[in-house]
């Protein structure tokens, strides 16, 4: 029932639709996401998250230009639509249909444990307030969203920062429920941490981020550009003397996006007292010719919105070719079918697993639950389990066991030590499932 897995691990990145990117977003997320991109190693996927943006934002018209600015921005950053998918997550109707699927096997204790819920109640507890005040069913649901995001494309690894590795265990739980009830139709994703990605320092020193209002946009021309490079917080040492590497934001943008040469000559001006407004002068220069291509592409392409919205319906496309296979398994599995058999379906199962060599096909599923250990069982429809196993502590050895029973179906007694008790008077229903399995 699973849809096809992809020949080449396939890995997803989703895109914040709010504010507008500064060179912090660009080092940290752009710049590594589109190397990635182009290495041809993956089957990379990446979205624009303008559902998500709704949570966050009010503002219909924000939400609409900084969707068409940060699409411009990762098109002028390099991202090539031919050689990956980019895609609006508002364009898969898909998604938000594998999220209400996804809803009705998530836990609310899993919800309510989610960081960025806790973090709404903790502010309204301290300001004293009813602990869900403002709180929406957006904010509650965000990590379903998040769920589906992944799941619907059958993602392997989806690259996060620390702050978001909480959503993928969340996404890899409401799988494997999902997998434990219904079979093994979606994929667990793995979380992907680049270690080598570092903060930027704003213009203050502190990390740069919009809440501080310390950031330099990706994009701003080229006058405001030198404005705020000159307005990098300094210390107070005067041309000639020497000048510390360590801590100094602006040593730090600079070797950000300098070559390594370029670094040990800026790092050599330092210790021989370059002064500050030199030093600011020759990161500005090397930022202009940095971003002058990119800025120009930009400004092209924030011209001629029409072009981004084909770009953006192409990417559509090519990821429901991709997502409506599997949501379409999810719906088979969760029973959401069509009419035509349902007689004959509830015939069987008012028959029991006796009769399912008539109806549906008998299962093996391997799950893990929560205490950690490795399970399967055999089940023929919504019957109760022929057999129930026994927990394994390593997943290979459950899976051995597993094709045991499957190669000598007339042979299972011998596994009955990795087994619950199963009943005499089941027992030829056991042997017959088994017989179908290996049959195929």
């Amino acid at each position: 029932m699973s849809s096809a897995k992809p020949s080449l691990p396939r890995v997803l990145t989703g895109i914040t639709t709010t504010g507008s990117p500064h060179l912090g977003n660009y080092a940290g997320a752009i710049r590594p996401a589109i190397a990635a991109s182009r290495s041809g190693n993956a089957d990379s996927f990446y979205f624009l998250a303008d559902l998500h943006g709704l949570i966050k934002c009010p503002d219909p018209a924000r939400i609409q230009r900084s969707t068409l600015e940060i699409a411009a921005c990762w098109l002028a950053a390099g991202l090539d639509p031919e050689r990956v998918t980019f895609y609006r997550q508002s364009d898969i109707p898909e998604i938000p249909q594998l999220c209400w699927y996804l809803t009705c096997v998530t836990s609310k204790g899993l919800l309510n444990r989610a960081h960025a819920y806790k973090a709404a109640n903790d502010r309204n507890r301290e300001a004293g307030l009813d602990l869900d005040a403002d709180v929406t069913a957006g904010l509650y649901m965000y990590p379903v969203l998040m769920a589906a995001d992944i799941l619907a494309f059958s993602a392997n690894r989806v690259p996060v920062g620390l702050d978001q590795v909480q959503h993928l265990e969340i996404a890899r739980d409401v799988a494997q429920r999902f997998n434990h009830l219904y079979g093994e139709v979606l994929t667990l994703p793995q979380v992907q941490i680049d270690e080598q990605v570092g903060t930027l320092p704003g213009l203050d020193g502190r990390k740069m981020s919009k809440s501080y209002d310390n950031t330099i946009p990706l994009f701003t021309e080229r006058r405001q550009l030198q404005r705020l490079i000159m307005s990098i917080v300094t210390d107070s040492r005067q041309p000639g003397e020497p000048k510390d590497t360590d801590g100094s934001a602006l040593f730090q943008l600079y070797q950000a996006f300098a070559t390594p040469q370029e670094t040990a000559a800026f790092a050599q001006a330092f210790a021989d007292g370059i002064g500050w407004g030199d030093a600011k002068q020759q990161l500005f220069e090397m930022l202009d010719r940095m971003l002058s291509p990119m800025r120009e592409r930009y400004e092209a392409l924030m011209a001629d919105p029409a072009g981004i919205e084909k770009v953006l319906e192409a990417g559509a496309e090519k990821a429901r070719a991709v997502c409506v296979p599997l949501v379409k398994a999810v719906r088979e599995a969760v029973g959401i079918r069509s009419l035509v058999g349902a007689q004959a379906g509830g015939a069987q199962a008012a028959s029991g697993a006796a009769t399912g060599a008539r109806g549906a096909r008998p299962v093996l599923k391997q799950y893990r639950e929560k205490d950690g250990l490795f399970y399967f069982k055999l089940q023929v429809g919504d019957a109760e389990p022929l057999l129930q196993s026994l927990g394994f502590a390593d997943p290979k050895a459950c899976g051995a066991c597993i094709g045991s029973l499957k190669a000598d179906p007339q042979g299972w007694a011998a596994q009955q030590a990795y087994l619950q008790p199963v009943p005499a008077d089941r027992q030829p229903a056991v042997v017959a499932a088994l017989q179908q399995l290996a049959e195929g």
